[in-house]
């Protein structure tokens, strides 16, 4: 089983879901796959995929009204991943500033 955070990086790996990730966002109400499916050129089942992705990472949650499925985003799972990377800024600004350090020296 993967971790949430492999999700996630597995989620957003993907250019077309950024995109649907993003329209979701922007739109800041939920969407129907119908209006989703209108806003790319793929299939609406690339686009239900696609979605299934991003609910699997918690980016997405879908819910049901009738014979159509509403999808809305969540941005709160993205705070994993900049706490993860936080970690490798500080390795690599500490890392810089040595370099400049040393080039500072010779």
């Amino acid at each position: 089983m993967q971790d949430n955070i492999t999700k996630i990086f597995k989620a957003i790996a993907d250019p077309k879901r950024r995109e649907i990730f993003h329209a979701l966002i922007i739109a800041s109400s939920a969407l129907s796959i119908t209006q989703i499916c209108g806003q790319f050129s793929i299939s609406r089942q690339g686009v239900t995929k696609h979605i299934k992705t991003l609910e699997e990472a918690g980016l997405v949650t879908i819910s049901s009204q009738g014979r159509e499925r509403f999808c809305m985003a969540d941005a709160q799972p993205l705070k994993q991943v900049s706490e993860w990377m936080k970690f490798y800024e500080k390795f690599w600004d500490g890392a810089l500033d040595n370099l400049g350090a040393y080039l500072d020296e010779s």
